[in-house]
């Protein structure tokens, strides 16, 4: 019985949440203010990443991009697209813009985290 509990709490703990609600402003440090200060919170759409840097070519090559040639051990697997595990997640990662209300700048976040949907109230 405590193993059932145990795993299901594990289980409720990775979910990702359905909406999130999230205040209109926030107190922030401002980088340009050098103090904290009240901050206006937008939310961008997340642009696809660039696949032409250095960082992504190299991820693409060990994912399987330029695989499969036969049987020579590590080239015979096949491409991406024959896993299992392609296409679009079900949620993206938020990308929100912080705008100080004394200076008017504006700074990202650093670490965006995924939600399906955000709801600024």
């Amino acid at each position: 019985m405590r193993l059932l509990k145990a795993i299901e709490t594990f289980l409720n703990r990775r979910r990702i949440p359905e909406c999130m609600k999230m205040p209109k402003t926030l107190n922030r440090y401002c980088p340009y203010c050098k103090k904290h200060t009240e901050h206006k919170v937008s939310q961008n759409k997340k642009k696809t990443a660039s696949s032409l840097t250095y960082g992504s070519k190299v991820r693409a090559r060990l994912r399987g991009k330029a695989r499969g040639t036969g049987n020579l051990g590590r080239y015979s697997k096949p491409a991406v697209t024959k896993f299992k595990m392609t296409g679009a997640k079900a949620s993206k990662k938020t990308d929100f813009r912080y705008e100080c209300k004394e200076c008017k700048k504006s700074h990202m976040q650093k670490k965006g985290f995924r939600a399906k949907k955000i709801e600024f109230k």
